[in-house]
């Protein structure tokens, strides 16, 4: 057993507004299933790509668990849920060491993709600055080393 010392974010979970359920109709599934692909990309060259998966058919399947968990959050179906069970998302990321600096290549990864989300992917501008906001206040609460 670990004799880690894990860190919570004071305060406990951020207490933002959820995205906009309106972009999973503006954009799409198939869209939403493509920017988190294209966001595993991007994390998989990243400076913390140890903690992402090494073979592409490893990649695509966390893309496809973590695409799933955005289609519901974006305003779909709640197929995470009905495949997976509750995300429990802190938890599933306590094996691995998630501090300030990775939490911060984390979301440089998410921006890269979001800034080109509007042409690429349909993602609705009017809901992007909000949705950005979002993934910035809610990422904090997956830091767990401080």
């Amino acid at each position: 057993m670990s004799n880690r010392k894990i860190y919570v974010p004071p305060g406990g979970p951020p207490r933002v507004p959820g995205p906009s359920k309106e972009i999973y109709g503006l954009m799409g599934e198939a869209n939403i299933f493509l920017m988190i692909d294209d966001f595993y990309k991007e994390l998989v060259n990243s400076s913390i790509k140890s903690m992402f998966p090494r073979t592409e058919e490893l990649r695509q399947e966390a893309a496809y668990k973590s695409g799933a968990f955005f289609v519901g959050l974006l305003g779909g179906p709640p197929l995470y849920h009905m495949q997976f069970g509750s995300p429990m998302l802190r938890a599933r990321h306590m094996p691995f060491i998630i501090d300030e600096a990775g939490r911060q290549e984390w979301l440089d990864c998410f921006d890269r993709v979001l800034d080109v989300s509007v042409e690429k992917y349909e993602f609705p501008a009017e809901h992007l600055e909000e949705f950005r906001t979002f993934i910035h206040a809610f990422s904090t609460w997956m830091v767990n080393t401080g």
